[in-house]
């Protein structure tokens, strides 16, 4: 039977933190730890997509596999949509999962929990949110905020992201956290449309499915995981990591 494949895409350049997949943390490359966290989560073959010999070596270093790609992709998507025309041409896995390469500390729970919203066929692209606590961060440009229907206690069906402090009024505000999983033929569909208006002005990929039409719903977790972009950041994943 068709099943899911977690595809995490990783590019060497970076403009803030440059060469971050290979920064060390606790005495392994930040992309080993990712692929470690997907593999805990053993919901998933796990294939690392890369620009990089390096990061290729690292993950297969570990035991794991890895996919050279082209260097000029704009998004992880594409990377990712490339990988799997390599692996999977003839449609063995129909769903995507798209993990970000700089999400150490990503708890393998999540990873199940992002599956959850597409039990529903009526659910082209599933991803995560959860409740912002403090209130800077409902402020910050840099969180995205997911405005959403709630369907259940720990599920929304997303109508727009933003990274304004939206909606207006009293609420509860939701951090958005960059997993998804695609359905293949929702990806596929993805990839080929050109950018969207509302996708450039916010810099927000996600908004030009929304405005295709494709329907994204939201699993809430408990808490808010954060992404290595910057060297603070990184100090921030090694501490971290120092107290596990």
């Amino acid at each position: 039977m068709p099943g899911p494949i977690i595809i995490i895409p990783a590019r060497l350049a970076a403009h803030r933190l440059p060469g971050k997949p290979l920064a060390d943390i606790g005495g392994a490359p930040m992309i080993v730890h990712v692929w470690r966290r997907a593999m805990e989560a053993a919901v998933a073959p796990v294939l690392v997509a890369t620009d990089s010999d390096a990061i290729a070596e690292a993950i297969r270093a570990e035991g794991g596999k890895a996919l050279l790609t082209r260097a000029d992709h704009v998004s992880g998507s594409d990377r990712i949509f490339e990988a799997l025309q390599y692996v999977d041409g003839g449609g063995e896995f129909d769903v995507v999962v798209n993990l970000q390469g700089d999400l150490p500390l990503i708890p393998p729970a999540f990873l199940k929990a992002v599956l959850a919203p597409l039990d529903d066929g009526a659910v082209d692209i599933a991803t995560l949110a959860a409740p912002i606590a403090r209130p800077q961060e409902r402020d910050d440009p840099n969180v995205v905020k997911v405005v959403g229907t709630p369907l259940s206690p720990t599920r929304l069906r997303a109508l727009y992201f933003t990274r304004a402090p939206a909606p207006w009024g009293e609420g509860p505000h939701y951090h958005h956290l960059g997993v998804y999983a695609y359905r293949r033929a929702a990806l596929e569909l993805f990839v080929g449309l050109p950018p969207s208006a509302l996708e450039a002005r916010e810099r927000l990929e996600q908004l030009r499915a929304l405005e295709a039409g494709l329907r994204i719903d939201v699993a809430l977790v408990d808490n808010a995981i954060f992404g290595v972009d910057t060297p603070a950041d990184l100090e921030r994943a090694r501490a971290v990591l120092r107290q596990r």
